[in-house]
């Protein structure tokens, strides 16, 4: 080999050698990030704190206090971030939703009714439905399907039926799902699909609606009679479309601040748990498991349990009655208003009717030490799970197990001291002020609906609070729940029960430094403070400086998990 041609090839060696170290050290050089030109909202501390600028380096908060401070600890090398009068605040937590139904909202027929869709009668369903059958779409699961529909407010007050179905399709299997998520409607090829006739006795805790004078099903499906069925039929069928469900969930998420989303009554996680492996998921996702499925999924004791790549258990979801605005809630007295087909004495039905199966599943979450959420909405239920928890907590004993009540609706005073003596967090739903407040006034009377969703009696009686979407109840808009509990304002413009409004700062404390208490995450997420991870929220305006009414109209402008920015509303 000649002089000169070693001499190249010398040179290509160490330029490569050089090249790959510079581009390895880059790769390992930790860029810091500063924050500053906005409003930064902490939500450290029992009334609003503001900071002049954020670092975060490596995907977690290093710094927050004034600017000249801040530039220091950044060094020479950091990047700028002016949030130019933007505001900052901590990527926001739900107190509960089911993540893993997002993709159905995202994906399927929007049968939402106005302000979120068009869906406000029933034509106007059929159309929409009409509209979605592709085949393209129909390849998803197999069936057409959508989410949404509100018997309270179509135009009909009353529900689809399978003939109204049947206008869209007779050839293919048709699933809606109610706007509460316990109730569901089919065609009559769903029927069949289902195996559901008129020799189907209705499953304990659940309805197959008829029709008048006759066994024949009428294709409405009420709780444990649509709710299983509801996973079979909405299920993607291929690898691919499953794929294309988790991402549209996902980007729906994100879209509306979330950093940290629960998944409230996880039926199967196996699709979860791979698509964790698989590197699919970008926010942290904490599954409660159907009380049914816990012993398949829970091992012992949740509070060792860790995120993998963004997926943890977090413990059991148990579900006693259904839903209050579709009068399956479980009351002590007759609803103003019966469903089609009910007698005037009807006050909705358990969902665990023998008392000594609840007082096995609360067993069981308190021997292996699982943080419990129980679905409770009418005051039979709260009764229920009062007299079955209650004595158990003495026996197991009830030290920072975060037992928390989901929705609540139709509390009564005494059970909330109850909840505050059993140390019960109480995760809220002031959505139902807007979406459903003039309903409730109409089937429970005014007195009573007046105190749905009661806040702040909640907090006065000493009780930890968070506030929650349901979401795909509702679409998962957290900057709509802080409206609603600061306002409650109704649909018709009418303040449902004044004196349970929150203060804007506590609403939003609910969705942050509150809800990370909730899920045992108090240590690294909720508030923006150092060492804590960077999930991070720019919203355009800020929540505390808009005239109530404005809340709703704040948009997420960025979403940051970590560091990473993992949505960025578009600029027109």
């Amino acid at each position: 080999m000649n002089f000169s041609k070693s001499l190249t090839i010398s040179f290509l060696i160490l330029s490569t050698i050089f090249t790959t170290s510079t581009l390895l050290g880059q790769e390992t050089v930790k860029t810091n990030k500063l924050y500053y030109n906005g409003d930064i909202l902490t939500m450290a501390g029992e009334s609003p704190e503001y900071a002049e600028a954020l670092v975060e380096s490596d995907g977690k908060i290093i710094y927050v206090g004034n600017l000249e401070e801040a530039k220091k600890i950044a060094g020479d090398n950091h990047i700028d971030y002016s949030l130019e009068g933007q505001t900052l605040i901590p990527g926001f937590i739900d107190g509960h939703a089911h993540f893993s139904n997002f993709s159905t909202q995202a994906i399927g027929a929007q049968l939402l009714p106005s302000p979120d869709g068009t869906a406000d009668n029933i034509p106007q369903l059929i159309k929409i439905l009409k509209e979605w059958n592709t085949p393209e779409n129909r390849e998803l699961t197999g069936w057409i399907f959508g989410t949404g529909f509100d018997d309270s407010v179509l135009e009909e007050k009353s529900f689809p039926t399978k003939h109204d179905l049947d206008q869209v399709s007779t050839e293919h299997p048709i699933m809606i799902t109610h706007i509460s998520g316990h109730f569901a409607v089919v065609n009559s090829k769903g029927l069949e699909v289902l195996g559901i006739s008129s020799q189907t006795e209705n499953p304990e805790g659940g309805i197959i609606r008829r029709e008048p004078g006759s066994s024949e099903p009428n294709g409405v499906l009420e709780e444990l009679a649509a709710i299983p069925f509801m996973f079979n039929a909405l299920v993607p069928k291929t690898p691919e479309a499953q794929v294309k469900f988790f991402d549209a969930g996902q980007e729906l998420a994100l879209s509306y601040g979330y950093t940290t989303a629960q998944d409230g009554r996880t039926m199967d996680n196996d699709f979860m748990l791979k698509m964790a492996k698989d590197g699919n998921l970008k926010i942290d996702v904490i599954s409660y498991v159907d009380y049914t499925m816990a012993g398949k999924y829970l091992s012992k004791n949740n509070k060792k349990w860790s995120y993998n790549n963004h997926f943890r258990f977090g413990g059991m979801k148990i579900t006693l009655d259904g839903s209050p605005q579709g009068r399956t809630a479980w009351r002590t007295q007759p609803y103003l208003i019966p469903p089609d087909g009910t007698s005037k004495d009807y006050k909705g039905y358990p969902a665990i009717p023998n008392d000594e199966d609840v007082i096995a599943y609360y067993r069981k979450a308190l021997e292996n030490n699982w943080q419990t959420m129980t679905h409770a909405n009418g005051d039979a239920a709260m009764d229920q799970m009062i007299r079955t928890l209650k004595p158990l907590l003495k026996e197991y004993g009830n030290e920072d197990r975060r037992l928390v009540l989901i929705h609540g609706q139709y509390v009564r005073e005494d059970q909330l001291d109850e909840f505050s003596e059993m140390k019960i967090i109480a995760s809220l739903f002031p959505l139902h002020t807007f979406y459903w407040g003039d309903w409730h006034k109409q089937i429970i009377g005014d007195s009573l609906g007046n105190y749905i969703s009661p806040t702040r009696s909640a907090l006065d009686k000493g009780l930890k609070v968070t506030i929650h979407t349901d979401a795909p109840v509702a679409l998962p808009n957290l900057m709509r729940v802080v409206w609603t509990a600061v306002e409650r304002k109704s649909r018709s413009g009418e303040i449902i029960g004044p004196y349970e409004r929150l203060s804007a700062f506590e609403a939003l404390k609910a969705i942050t430094c509150w809800s990370a208490y909730q899920h045992f995450e108090e240590k690294t997420k909720g508030t923006l403070e150092k060492g804590k991870l960077a999930d991070l929220v720019i919203l355009d305006k800020n929540p505390l400086k808009v005239t109530p009414d404005k809340i709703k109209e704040i948009q997420v402008m960025e979403t940051i998990k970590e560091g990473k920015q993992l949505f960025r509303q578009p600029k027109f």
